[in-house]
């Protein structure tokens, strides 16, 4: 992003705006907010906030932006402290707020740019505590390129001694469906889940975010692997601040951090931990930002010589606050650098190398379970698999953790929108050997590519995981589990061949040849195609229509900048 730079090196943004005579009425507005005349010759830093009580994820990050903003302060510059929007993931997941979800993304990203630019400040720290704003901040900060860190509310801490969370309850939903769970069990569940503030407490996309971040260089040491309520967490903010200070002092702007070799560490952070099929998407679209050349071939080059080596939930058994008690993703990050998987000499936000902050790092306890050694991965490659085949020619992203096979056959039950799939999975309509095809979701479609955490978590709560595959042009919650393909490109609803898929039809996926095949020969499909329109779009006025005429593929990031 270009801007007119100002003479002082520490204030080239914040002295435009409040040196000299012509900016007397500036300093007098800022004078109002709480500046001193010493404040006016000190580099200033923005701390966006996401804090609100829409969420649990982020109803506790006005403490962690207070304390971002203090350490900023002590370290010689002027905070100041801004808020941007939330939207919750779980609360609006299987309605149609769910819409919007992300295009919060690009809403919470433009937001930052707009404050952080109009403002004139000098760096800032981008605070995010759940699924959308955490890539949103991330995106800001490689946008703007200026001074910044990055700082992850934190993670839940588990439900009760059967360590529930979330996912347990949307699961529990299904299980009550099958007449599996109780009225009484489904109560219990509901009320014992969600303990307090962070962010969803397994392996899902807020926990594989901050990772990503961090291993992308933008967060301090171990910033992914706290408890939102710990004084670690509130120390981590502190030092955020900071930090900024320090970048603006030795000139080290995101664009010297955002390499293409930083991004090839997020995503083997990202495989290593079998993350969310959300990565893909998010880092598609932070690489965008950032200038860098990032696709989705990428992340099968790179899946190619990655294992997954994280024992983490869904697929797994643990939850990120058991993780955080052996180490956090400190030794994980060690051990693949020993190994050669991750690239040393990046550059990240404390101005030391990759390396250099991994160099002291002890390595997990004796006897713990939860991250596998190399000679015994979870799976020898990626559980990310790019899929392509004629339905979908541009791609599809699948979430093969190993747990649900590697190939699956079965015939097509298709619906246009999630609520009518919920409908029938709910209904007990969906048997062992159907492939759920869920269509007109994706980011035009929907619009806003919705999460299918709903159905799929009914499905599993019907004990149908095994049985029964789900495929759409929308996308996946990171707690989503079982044998699932999102992100199919192009859309249905711009005449993808999702678009042409009847009830009857066999489709197949193979996650060792990297295929999804729908078993109809080539002159039925054009038959189909020529007797087509597309449906009428779901918004046309508001954030949504806006939305659905700017957005890319989701083969490109689900992106609304232009390229």
């Amino acid at each position: 992003m270009t801007n007119e730079r100002g003479p002082d090196r520490r204030r080239p943004y914040s002295s435009i705006v409040v040196d000299g005579v012509d900016q007397a009425p500036s300093r007098a507005m800022l004078r109002a907010v709480g500046f001193t005349d010493a404040d006016f010759s000190k580099p200033q830093v923005g701390i966006a906030s996401t804090w609100n009580m829409v969420t649990p994820c982020n109803m506790h990050i006005d403490a962690l932006a207070e304390a971002a903003a203090m350490g900023a302060d002590e370290a010689g510059a002027k905070s100041v402290l801004f808020n941007t929007i939330t939207v919750s993931d779980g609360i609006s997941m299987g309605t149609p707020g769910m819409r919007y979800s992300l295009v919060s993304r690009e809403v919470i990203a433009d937001s930052i740019e707009t404050v952080v630019g109009a403002q004139g400040f000098d760096g800032f720290v981008a605070i995010g505590g759940c699924d959308k704003n955490m890539p949103a901040c991330a995106m800001a900060i490689a946008r703007l390129d200026r001074p910044s860190v990055f700082v992850y509310g934190g993670t839940i801490q588990p439900g009760g001694p059967d360590k529930l969370d979330i996912i347990s309850v949307f699961e529990a939903v299904g299980g009550h469906a099958a007449g599996r769970v109780s009225d009484l069990e489904l109560k219990n569940v509901e009320t014992t889940a969600i303990p307090g503030p962070g962010s969803c407490s397994g392996m899902y996309t807020a926990n594989t975010m901050a990772s990503a971040i961090e291993a992308l260089g933008l967060s301090l040491p171990n910033s992914s692997a706290q408890e939102a309520v710990s004084e670690h967490k509130r120390n981590d903010s502190y030092n955020a601040g900071a930090a900024v200070m320090n970048l603006i002092e030795r000139g080290i702007k995101p664009s010297d951090i955002l390499s293409t070799e930083a991004f090839e560490n997020a995503i083997t952070v990202a495989i290593a931990l079998e993350g969310s099929t959300n990565a893909v998407l998010h880092l598609l679209a932070i690489a965008h930002e950032a200038n860098v050349s990032l696709e989705l071939d990428d992340f099968t080059r790179i899946g190619a010589r990655v294992p997954v080596l994280a024992d983490m939930r869904p697929a797994g058994k643990y939850s990120m606050s058991e993780l955080i008690a052996i180490g956090g993703i400190q030794p994980l990050m060690k051990r693949l650098l020993d190994a050669k998987l991750l690239h040393g000499d990046c550059l990240t936000v404390t101005g030391r190398t990759m390396a250099e902050n991994l160099a002291e790092v002890e390595d997990y306890p004796d006897g713990q379970q939860i991250i596998r050694p190399f000679d015994n991965p979870i799976k020898p490659d990626s559980h990310l698999v790019v899929l392509y085949g004629n339905l979908a020619p541009d791609g599809a992203v699948a979430k093969i953790t190993g747990h649900e096979g590697s190939r699956f056959t079965g015939t097509a039950r298709v619906f246009h929108g999630e609520e009518a799939a919920m409908k029938a999975i709910l209904d007990g309509l969906i048997k062992a050997g159907d492939v759920v095809v869920v269509r007109y979701e994706g980011p035009q479609g929907g619009p806003g590519m919705r999460e299918m955490l709903s159905p799929t978590s009914a499905i599993n709560g019907q004990g149908l995981s095994q049985d029964v595959a789900l495929i759409t042009d929308g996308r996946f919650s990171g707690g989503s589990h079982g044998f699932l393909i999102g992100h199919i490109t192009p859309e249905a609803f711009v005449g993808g061949p999702l678009a042409f898929v009847e009830d009857g039809d066999q489709i197949t996926v193979d996650a060792e040849t990297r295929e999804i095949n729908l078993l109809v020969d080539d002159a039925t499909l054009a038959s189909r195609r020529k007797g087509w329109t597309p449906p009428e779009p779901y918004a046309t006025r508001g954030a949504l229509a806006k939305y659905a005429h700017l957005v890319s593929s989701a083969s490109t990031g689900a992106i609304t900048t232009p390229p």
